[in-house]
Parts: structure tokens; sequence; C-alpha cells
């Protein structure tokens, strides 16, 4: 048995192959650290959320580089208050880098921190040449194309 949970987790605009190979597999993905989901708002639009408790946007990169996103976080040293003794620590501030490949045309279009939660909004965009388009047929004979015939045939 394969386990393609780390394609699907890791892969953003690649719905169909994601689904087929998550189905094939019969898998269910193992998260890690920072925990997130990878949501479709609409047809051409995704948002992945990121847990980033005790991060600050300052603590936090997102760069796009070659179909690949990544999104680190490094937390500083925190000012110890006096007199206090942390008897748990619960809250994770360790480093983290996490990658998603991102499909052909999809572009990160936002990012904000709200309550703990990174949302970055990423759209697909295609191309104006790479677009469906419908070809009018005409009535009538082609220039050029007939000729072209005429002479073969003679």
């Amino acid at each position: 048995m394969f386990d393609f949970a780390p394609l699907y987790r890791s892969t953003v605009g690649f719905d169909r192959l994601a689904n087929m190979l998550d189905q094939a597999a019969g898998v269910e993905a193992n998260t890690g650290y920072p925990p997130y989901n990878i949501e479709r708002t609409s047809e051409d639009e995704y948002r992945i959320t990121m847990a980033v408790a005790g991060f600050g946007e300052s603590d936090l990169n997102i760069e796009i580089k070659e179909q690949t996103l990544t999104v680190s976080g490094k937390k500083g040293d925190e000012p110890k208050a006096e007199g206090v003794q942390l008897l748990h620590r619960g809250i994770a501030t360790r480093s983290f880098e996490r990658r998603f490949q991102v499909a052909d045309h999809v572009e990160v279009t936002g990012a904000g921190l709200e309550n703990g939660l990174l949302h970055i909004t990423l759209k697909r965009e295609i191309p104006e040449a790479m677009k469906p388009r419908t070809i009018e047929i005409g009535t009538g004979k082609v220039k050029g194309k007939q000729k072209a015939l005429e002479q073969k045939a003679a």
C-alpha cells in the first residue's frame, strides 16, 4: 500500500489528481506542525488556514517561488516576567517551515492573521491565450484554400 497523503496535503489546484489518489489509497492525512486546512472557496479560489497561535505578523514569512508556496515562522525570544516560573508549555513556539506545491496559474492574492489563524487566499487565473474560445463558422468558400485544391487536382 502506498501513502499518497503527503502529495494530497501539499498541493493546491490539483483537485482531481489529489482526490483520485486519496480515494485509491484510502489513507487519512497525518498533519504535523502547524496544523492547517486547505479549502476550496469557489471554482477558482482556495484558502489555506494554518493554526499559528503565539506567532505575530512579524514572526511569519510567506513566499512563493517557482510554484512552491513556503510559509515559515520563527518566534523571537520572549522576555521573561520577573517572578514568573513556566510550569507547562503547551503552546508551541518552535520554528517551522511548511511548503505547498501550487498548480500552474495559481497566485497568492492575500494573507491575514486573525485569532491565531493565518489565512492565505489563492486564485487560479488562466491567461486569456489559454482560455477556450468559440470559433464562428461562416458560410461561403474560404479564399486561398480553393485555389490550392484546384492546383493539386490539375
